[in-house]
């Protein structure tokens, strides 16, 4: 893994850094989690997914991946690099990881990249994606509505689809009968929280 500060530095003309290798694995990175976050989050909108996305790919996440595989110590850096703690770099080690991506791609294929980025950054895809989906949109909902009136709020499971170890649930809420949002998750819970976001989304428009 070289910097582009060693390679200029290098008298070796032959030496090229592993830019071209970020390139690569910077657009495979996002590929594979943009293909997970699609498959696994068949709830969300394509905005809220790409949030996702961007919050996983960050250069802090990545160069925390890069910690736990110690890839700082294998860097080539440059003196300037190295002397100003070049190998600590929250860039430099973001960087170094798409590299290393590139790499496994051009090796090994996209299914081995793939299996690589799950395994490194699965935790992370899983915090951020279950973390928005389980924000207590429920009692957020509940607290709106019962500022100006003492209606009722009813969550109603109207629809089960899929086999039973993969079941997707989706949910309504209503106040008066009129139906205010729904939501679909892959539990009961999920489903309806997702519900409430939406009822929050619409409050405005419907005007209740």
């Amino acid at each position: 893994l070289t910097h582009s500060s060693y390679a200029n530095e290098s008298k070796n003309k032959k030496i090229v850094s592993n830019e071209r290798l970020e390139f690569l694995g910077d657009a495979v990175l996002e590929m594979v989690v943009s293909e997970h976050i699609y498959k696994n989050s068949s709830c969300f909108t394509e905005g809220e997914m790409t949030k996702f996305r961007a919050n996983i790919v960050c250069e802090r996440s990545l160069a925390k991946c890069a910690k736990n595989i110690n890839i700082g110590e294998y860097l080539l850096l440059g003196k300037g690099e190295e002397n100003s703690g070049g190998r600590e770099r929250v860039s430099i080690l973001s960087d170094a990881i798409e590299a290393l991506i590139g790499a496994v791609y051009m090796d090994g294929g996209l299914e081995n990249a793939k299996a690589f980025i799950l395994r490194q950054l699965g935790q992370t895809i899983t915090r951020v994606v279950n973390g928005n989906a389980f924000t207590d949109y429920k009692s957020r909902l509940q607290e709106i509505i019962q500022k100006t009136s003492e209606r009722v709020i009813v969550y109603e499971i109207i629809e089960e689809n899929g086999p039973d170890h993969s079941k997707e649930f989706v949910s309504q809420v209503r106040i008066d009968g009129k139906v205010l949002g729904s939501g679909c998750g892959k539990s009961k819970k999920e489903a309806e929280q997702i519900a409430a976001k939406h009822s929050l989304e619409l409050i405005d428009i419907l005007n209740i």
